[in-house]
């Protein structure tokens, strides 16, 4: 929620606004230093125009418009929006929010999501990809309903934040490769049966954090499809892009001397 504009002075007296990355000072609350700033890797153009992979110019100039992955097996969804790729500087923040239990920083990622955010005709519901309640027990919040939720403020859209349900606790997928993804995450995620009238003919904007392999929002993409969806955009703060890793090597490099 918004804090009135009159209680930003005091605000900042008794919270010094700081950098969430490096802890420098800065002049308002809820962004990052120039610094860090430049440390964010942002999907630039030319790009894929359905999955945002980025593409050589050549491409480009000889007609393609989509990637050599989107050609050889067309996603079911109709595009994703990515805020940064995923490099040293999206994890500390991706961390710091969702390990680290820094909230605040929902507002801050959601802002950038929202700017990659094509225009949106009409009503879309805004879901975020569930977690299973154990895990939501233990972590106390799901990182991507808070971001969900402000996106749909931001965007005069309805939130269902309860719209996809995590039937079956997965392990965790950090390490795991594409298949393997794919088989934990198998029958784990379901549209929420109450929820089935308002999803049937809907379209959704499903939000995550992190988008690595695709497997997750698959699964997602797999039941909202079950549940009679019509369309499904993609929005995540952070996406892990193989044509990404080369920056996000230089980026956690150490400084020579």
């Amino acid at each position: 929620m918004a804090k009135p504009a009159f209680l930003a002075p005091l605000i900042d007296l008794v919270f010094p606004p700081r950098c969430p990355l490096c802890g420098d000072a800065l002049a308002q609350q809820g962004g990052l230093c120039a610094a860090c700033w430049s440390r964010l890797a942002v999907p630039g153009e030319p790009a894929c125009s359905t999955c945002q992979r980025p593409l050589a110019d050549t491409v480009v100039r000889s007609g393609e418009v989509q990637c050599a992955p989107c050609m050889a097996d067309p996603p079911r969804h109709a595009g994703i929006a990515a805020a940064t790729l995923y490099n040293g500087a999206s994890r500390e923040l991706v961390l710091a929010f969702k390990r680290g239990k820094r909230i605040a920083l929902a507002d801050l990622l959601s802002r950038l999501m929202v700017r990659r955010l094509p225009e949106l005709e009409g009503e879309w519901l805004v879901l975020p990809v569930p977690l299973h309640r154990w895990r939501l027990w233990e972590r106390g919040f799901n990182q991507s309903a808070l971001l969900a939720a402000r996106i749909a403020r931001t965007i005069g859209q309805p939130l269902v934040v309860d719209g996809l349900v995590r039937r079956k606790r997965t392990p965790s997928l950090g390490g795991l490769g594409k298949r393997a993804r794919a088989e934990a995450l198998r029958g784990a995620i379901s549209a929420h049966p109450a929820r089935g009238a308002r999803l049937k003919g809907a379209r959704v904007l499903l939000v995550d954090d992190v988008m690595t392999s695709g497997a997750t929002t698959n699964a997602c993409l797999a039941a909202l499809r079950k549940a009679g969806v019509a369309e499904v955009r993609i929005v995540c703060f952070a996406r892990v892009l193989d044509e990404a890793l080369d920056q996000a090597r230089h980026d956690d490099a150490p400084l020579a001397a």
